[in-house]
Protein backbone atom coordinates (compact mmCIF):
# COMPACT_ATOMS: atom_id res chain seq x y z
CA UNK A 1 0.00 0.00 0.00
CA UNK A 2 1.11 3.74 -1.00
CA UNK A 3 2.53 5.65 2.10
CA UNK A 4 0.67 8.87 0.66
CA UNK A 5 -2.68 8.64 2.69
CA UNK A 6 -6.12 8.62 0.63
CA UNK A 7 -8.32 11.59 0.93
CA UNK A 8 -12.16 10.51 1.19
CA UNK A 9 -14.94 13.11 0.86
CA UNK A 10 -18.62 11.49 2.38
CA UNK A 11 -21.50 12.77 1.78
CA UNK A 12 -24.45 12.67 3.72
CA UNK A 13 -27.51 14.48 1.12
CA UNK A 14 -30.06 16.34 2.26
CA UNK A 15 -32.10 19.28 0.59
CA UNK A 16 -31.92 21.01 3.82
CA UNK A 17 -29.02 20.12 4.97
CA UNK A 18 -25.81 18.14 3.19
CA UNK A 19 -23.17 16.82 5.63
CA UNK A 20 -20.08 16.52 4.22
CA UNK A 21 -16.47 15.00 6.39
CA UNK A 22 -13.46 14.16 4.55
CA UNK A 23 -10.94 11.75 6.27
CA UNK A 24 -7.60 10.90 5.27
CA UNK A 25 -6.73 6.95 5.26
CA UNK A 26 -3.23 6.14 5.64
CA UNK A 27 -2.97 2.44 5.79
CA UNK A 28 -5.00 1.78 8.72
CA UNK A 29 -4.83 5.37 10.23
CA UNK A 30 -8.18 7.34 10.04
CA UNK A 31 -7.34 11.16 10.26
CA UNK A 32 -10.18 14.00 9.87
CA UNK A 33 -9.23 16.68 7.88
CA UNK A 34 -12.99 18.81 7.74
CA UNK A 35 -16.21 18.25 8.15
CA UNK A 36 -19.40 20.43 8.13
CA UNK A 37 -22.82 21.18 6.36
CA UNK A 38 -24.10 22.83 3.18
CA UNK A 39 -27.40 24.38 4.17
CA UNK A 40 -29.50 25.46 1.10
CA UNK A 41 -32.11 28.47 2.46
CA UNK A 42 -36.08 27.88 1.52
CA UNK A 43 -36.48 28.72 -1.85
CA UNK A 44 -36.96 27.27 -5.30
CA UNK A 45 -35.71 23.91 -5.98
CA UNK A 46 -33.34 24.46 -8.63
CA UNK A 47 -31.83 26.94 -6.94
CA UNK A 48 -31.42 25.16 -3.87
CA UNK A 49 -29.99 22.04 -5.56
CA UNK A 50 -27.66 24.66 -7.21
CA UNK A 51 -26.18 25.43 -3.75
CA UNK A 52 -25.53 22.08 -3.15
CA UNK A 53 -23.62 21.70 -6.32
CA UNK A 54 -21.74 24.91 -5.92
CA UNK A 55 -21.16 24.86 -2.65
CA UNK A 56 -19.60 20.58 -2.48
CA UNK A 57 -17.69 21.99 -5.83
CA UNK A 58 -15.54 24.18 -3.69
CA UNK A 59 -15.65 21.47 -1.03
CA UNK A 60 -13.71 19.50 -3.50
CA UNK A 61 -11.44 21.89 -4.63
CA UNK A 62 -10.29 23.07 -1.44
CA UNK A 63 -9.53 19.66 0.44
CA UNK A 64 -8.67 17.85 -3.03
CA UNK A 65 -10.35 14.17 -1.95
CA UNK A 66 -9.13 11.20 -4.14
CA UNK A 67 -13.02 9.54 -3.74
CA UNK A 68 -16.45 10.08 -2.66
CA UNK A 69 -18.66 8.20 -0.64
CA UNK A 70 -22.32 8.86 -0.48
CA UNK A 71 -25.33 7.57 1.67
CA UNK A 72 -27.91 5.70 -1.16
CA UNK A 73 -31.66 7.25 -0.27
CA UNK A 74 -33.57 5.29 1.02
CA UNK A 75 -37.52 5.38 0.65
CA UNK A 76 -39.54 7.26 3.32
CA UNK A 77 -43.31 6.84 4.14
CA UNK A 78 -44.02 10.29 2.08
CA UNK A 79 -42.83 9.41 -1.62
CA UNK A 80 -42.34 13.24 -1.94
CA UNK A 81 -39.70 13.91 0.39
CA UNK A 82 -37.99 10.80 -0.80
CA UNK A 83 -38.43 11.96 -4.51
CA UNK A 84 -36.55 15.43 -2.91
CA UNK A 85 -33.85 13.44 -1.01
CA UNK A 86 -32.79 11.79 -4.46
CA UNK A 87 -32.66 15.08 -6.23
CA UNK A 88 -30.42 16.51 -3.99
CA UNK A 89 -28.36 13.04 -3.67
CA UNK A 90 -28.62 13.73 -7.57
CA UNK A 91 -27.11 17.40 -7.37
CA UNK A 92 -24.19 16.09 -4.88
CA UNK A 93 -23.31 13.50 -7.13
CA UNK A 94 -22.81 15.68 -9.83
CA UNK A 95 -20.43 17.87 -8.18
CA UNK A 96 -18.06 14.67 -7.19
CA UNK A 97 -18.95 13.45 -11.44
CA UNK A 98 -17.73 17.14 -12.41
CA UNK A 99 -14.61 16.60 -10.65
CA UNK A 100 -14.11 13.61 -12.31
CA UNK A 101 -14.25 11.81 -8.88
CA UNK A 102 -15.32 8.01 -8.38
CA UNK A 103 -18.38 7.24 -6.50
CA UNK A 104 -19.13 4.50 -3.98
CA UNK A 105 -22.79 4.38 -2.80
CA UNK A 106 -23.63 2.66 0.67
CA UNK A 107 -27.25 2.53 2.38
CA UNK A 108 -27.68 3.90 6.04
CA UNK A 109 -27.34 0.12 7.14
CA UNK A 110 -24.25 -0.37 5.72
CA UNK A 111 -22.58 2.69 7.26
CA UNK A 112 -23.75 2.15 10.17
CA UNK A 113 -23.12 -1.61 10.44
CA UNK A 114 -19.28 -0.40 9.42
CA UNK A 115 -19.00 1.86 11.91
CA UNK A 116 -20.64 1.14 14.98
CA UNK A 117 -21.10 -2.52 14.06
CA UNK A 118 -25.15 -2.95 14.09
CA UNK A 119 -27.43 -1.18 11.43
CA UNK A 120 -29.96 -0.33 13.75
CA UNK A 121 -27.70 2.39 15.91
CA UNK A 122 -28.81 5.77 17.15
CA UNK A 123 -27.52 9.18 15.83
CA UNK A 124 -25.82 9.48 19.17
CA UNK A 125 -24.48 5.90 18.72
CA UNK A 126 -22.88 6.77 15.21
CA UNK A 127 -21.49 10.25 16.08
CA UNK A 128 -19.70 8.72 19.28
CA UNK A 129 -17.94 5.75 17.08
CA UNK A 130 -16.97 8.44 14.42
CA UNK A 131 -15.96 10.73 17.48
CA UNK A 132 -14.06 8.02 19.22
CA UNK A 133 -12.18 6.10 15.38
CA UNK A 134 -10.74 9.65 14.53
CA UNK A 135 -9.73 11.10 17.74
CA UNK A 136 -12.12 14.18 17.23
CA UNK A 137 -12.34 16.08 21.07
CA UNK A 138 -15.70 16.67 20.53
CA UNK A 139 -19.34 15.14 18.62
CA UNK A 140 -19.65 16.34 15.24
CA UNK A 141 -22.88 17.73 14.31
CA UNK A 142 -25.43 14.50 13.15
CA UNK A 143 -25.44 15.94 9.35
CA UNK A 144 -21.27 15.61 9.73
CA UNK A 145 -20.88 12.57 11.73
CA UNK A 146 -23.58 10.95 9.01
CA UNK A 147 -20.72 12.48 5.85
CA UNK A 148 -17.89 11.12 8.39
CA UNK A 149 -19.22 7.35 8.47
CA UNK A 150 -19.96 7.49 5.25
CA UNK A 151 -16.37 8.41 4.62
CA UNK A 152 -15.18 5.47 7.35
CA UNK A 153 -17.41 3.13 6.01
CA UNK A 154 -15.61 3.59 2.60
CA UNK A 155 -12.26 3.36 3.86
CA UNK A 156 -13.61 0.23 5.70
CA UNK A 157 -14.70 -1.86 2.13
CA UNK A 158 -12.12 -0.74 0.47
CA UNK A 159 -9.66 -2.37 3.30
CA UNK A 160 -11.97 -4.94 4.05
CA UNK A 161 -12.81 -4.94 7.84
CA UNK A 162 -10.23 -6.64 8.97
CA UNK A 163 -7.69 -4.42 7.72
CA UNK A 164 -8.61 -1.23 9.75
CA UNK A 165 -7.64 -0.41 13.01
CA UNK A 166 -8.35 3.11 14.00
CA UNK A 167 -6.84 4.38 17.15
CA UNK A 168 -6.30 2.09 19.98
CA UNK A 169 -8.73 0.23 18.83
CA UNK A 170 -9.40 -3.18 17.77
CA UNK A 171 -12.35 -5.58 15.78
CA UNK A 172 -14.56 -7.95 18.01
CA UNK A 173 -17.59 -9.40 16.35
CA UNK A 174 -17.94 -6.39 14.11
CA UNK A 175 -17.33 -4.19 16.70
CA UNK A 176 -14.69 -1.73 17.61
CA UNK A 177 -13.49 -2.20 21.06
CA UNK A 178 -10.43 -0.94 22.98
Amino acid sequence: MSSYPRRILGIDPGLRITGFGIIDVAGSRLTCIASGAIHSKDGELPERLGVILQDLGEVIALYAPVEVAIEKVFVNVNPQSTLLLGQARGAAISAAVLARLPVREYTALQVKQAVVGHGKAAKEQVQEMVMRLLGLDGRPSPDAADALACAIAHAHGTQGMGGLVAGNYRRRAGRFIR
